[in-house]
């Protein structure tokens, strides 16, 4: 978005310039209103910007067919503008990240001591369960062996 709106404002006054229309202040704060507003709009849309550059053109009186006057180099463009977008979005990541470390390390902190409080009560869960086995095991049990399925080959012995 940095890109086009930046490419869309220069082009048009680039375009003025070739075409000897005066720019003043006005123009130039229309440019670069419209050049932004254009850029937002066209955010995710692939080649948007020679379509939002007639918007632009449209704001200051120049004639929509001057675009033709960067048509050609528009392919080359188009990459420098995706990669001012990239690099702005990249800076943006990082003061995001750095103004929120500390932050961010609170938060994983508080993550690993719940996910270890977790852990230790399921592992109190089992320790209970197998206490309470413990406890009913001997007054289930007839003898010694306890026989598991129909065959009477698979005896598992218990030993105290």
């Amino acid at each position: 978005m940095d890109g086009t709106a930046l490419y869309e404002a220069v082009a048009c006054l680039f375009i003025a310039q070739t075409q000897n229309v005066p720019m003043d202040f006005g123009k130039i704060v229309a440019v670069s209103v419209t050049a932004t507003a254009a850029a937002i709009g066209a955010a995710g849309v692939p080649q948007a910007g020679l379509v939002t550059m007639v918007m632009v053109l449209d704001a200051v009186g120049l004639d929509a067919k001057y675009v033709t006057m960067i048509l050609a180099i528009d392919w080359f463009l188009d990459r420098i503008r995706t990669t001012v977008n990239i690099l702005g979005d990249v800076i943006g990541c990082g003061i995001v990240q750095h103004l929120s470390k500390d932050f961010l390390a609170k938060m994983d902190e508080e993550q690993r001591l719940k996910r270890r409080a977790s852990r230790a009560h399921r592992l109190q869960e089992v320790i209970d369960d197998v206490e309470v086995e413990k406890a009913l095991l001997p007054a289930a049990l007839q003898n010694d062996a306890v026989h598991y399925g129909s065959h009477p080959d698979t005896v598992v012995q218990v030993h105290p």
